[in-house]
């Protein structure tokens, strides 16, 4: 069950009578500009930049209603890197958040059937890189995360569609789960772990475009390197091997398109697998053959850290591994 902090506006203006509505909407304006005001802790270096932050008090004020939101959220995913306190802002701005899950809710009927225009896209997506910098700031990830915020954006992970609007709208959202991992934080992985988001994020390993995978590898690499997450993924025989499985079938198609990028994070995931002496003891079974031939050499010719994690898996592999008088690795009794 999903609690929202806030109440959007326009969901008020299907109570109150317009009048009514109006003068709320204006008493809203004002307390929102006091609230952002009382969050401005950080001195203002040159009075471009209080111009600046006066404009993004108005651009949050606006989110609160349709009319002016959808600008409201281009101006603002546009600054979004250049305001480091606009997480706070936006989330206890009244009815901000609220608004930004309407944004997203509004395009579930366009996801099956798929008939998200690229229009509907951007917007949506303006409005998730809003949320990207909420939960990728320490004030508010944890709220973020309480408010079970993350679970919204898991109908577009489910999405299939290989067109651009679907592909934008799915990287953006493993955008934002990428910046909750990327904080190595217990409580982040504790979360996703009740969620659906290690076989989201296979899903998209197998069949996404190459940045789709790689940002969906980086976020199974996050949650292996938790000595959580990787008890977790080995736990069971079928986690264990579909993880494996998905990494197998990765290093093929590498194999004959190769991405730099892409094979390093493959590659630090197989390694903190070997770090589980079940696992371990599976991936001298199942480790592809290209990880042990030259298959990449060129590929990582000059990429020393994957070249020393690929040894390191090698070494994992090979140690405490029986073997006859040849050298030859003896199967398991």
């Amino acid at each position: 069950m999903y609690v929202f902090r806030k109440a959007p506006l326009v969901f008020m203006e299907n109570i109150f009578p317009l009048k009514l509505c109006c003068r709320v909407r204006l008493g809203l304006t004002l307390i929102n500009s006091y609230l952002l005001s009382c969050l401005h802790l950080k001195p203002v270096p040159t009075a471009l930049a209080q111009v600046d932050r006066e404009k993004i008090y108005q651009w949050i004020n606006e989110l609160s209603s349709p009319e002016t939101r959808e600008n409201a959220l281009l101006e603002l995913s546009k600054k979004r890197e250049s305001v480091p306190d606009l997480a706070p802002m936006l989330w206890h701005s009244f009815g901000t958040i609220a608004a930004l899950l309407q944004e997203i809710v509004n395009i579930y009927p366009s996801i099956n059937p798929p008939t998200l225009t690229a229009h509907q896209s951007n917007r949506v997506c303006n409005a998730l890189a809003l949320l990207q910098c909420v939960a990728s700031h320490p004030e508010t990830r944890s709220a973020f995360l309480a408010a079970h915020i993350p679970l919204f954006l898991y109908p577009f992970l489910h999405t299939v569609s290989k067109t651009r609007p679907f592909e934008y709208l799915r990287l953006t959202s493993l955008g934002v789960i990428g910046a909750l991992v990327k904080t190595d934080e217990q409580e982040v992985i504790n979360f996703l772990l009740t969620t659906e988001i290690i076989p989201l994020c296979l899903r998209i390993m197998e069949s996404g475009s190459e940045l789709s995978k790689t940002v969906a590898t980086f976020i199974l690499q996050k949650i292996l390197l938790d000595d959580t997450g990787l008890a977790y993924i080995c736990q069971t025989y079928e986690r264990f091997s579909h993880v494996a499985m998905i990494l197998g079938k990765m290093v093929l198609q590498l194999s004959k398109e190769p991405s730099a990028r892409l094979l390093k994070h493959v590659v630090r995931c197989y390694l903190r697998l070997s770090d589980n002496p079940r696992a371990r003891e599976a991936l001298r079974q199942c480790l592809p053959d290209q990880l042990k031939d030259t298959t990449f050499a060129q590929v990582l010719k000059d990429d020393t850290t994957t070249k020393r994690w690929l040894a390191q898996l090698v070494k994992n592999l090979q140690e405490g591994q029986v073997t006859d008088p040849r050298g030859i690795p003896l199967p398991p009794q």
